[in-house]
């Protein structure tokens, strides 16, 4: 269970990183309302799922699954470049992520 805490963790996470921007500087009160409950969001989730998975285990997991999701975002909403270099980069990221489930201690 807590492993599903920490994907959905990182899942909020991304959304996190879309809402910044409507914000327009944290002008905007519903915005930033959103923007602030999904960071609360994210960082409760990534704490339930520290209940059992360790801490460097749990932290990296989260951010990876964050920057492969917001890369992938990034290039396929945003139109942000995408190059060998790049794809490699985000390959290597979600293997990372696969090595560390497959080395946690099992829940």
């Amino acid at each position: 269970m807590n492993w599903l805490y920490l994907a959905l963790a990182g899942a909020v996470e991304i959304a996190w990183s879309q809402s910044n921007r409507p914000t327009q500087h944290f002008t905007r009160p519903l915005p930033t309302l959103v923007c602030f409950a999904l960071a609360a969001g994210s960082v409760y989730l990534l704490t339930l799922a520290m209940r059992t998975i360790p801490v460097g285990t749990a932290y990296a997991v989260f951010t990876g699954i964050g920057a492969v999701g917001v890369g992938t975002l990034g290039a396929v909403v945003h139109r942000d470049p995408v190059t060998p270099l790049r794809v490699t980069a985000l390959v290597l990221i979600v293997g990372g992520i696969v090595l560390a489930r497959l080395a946690a201690p099992h829940d």
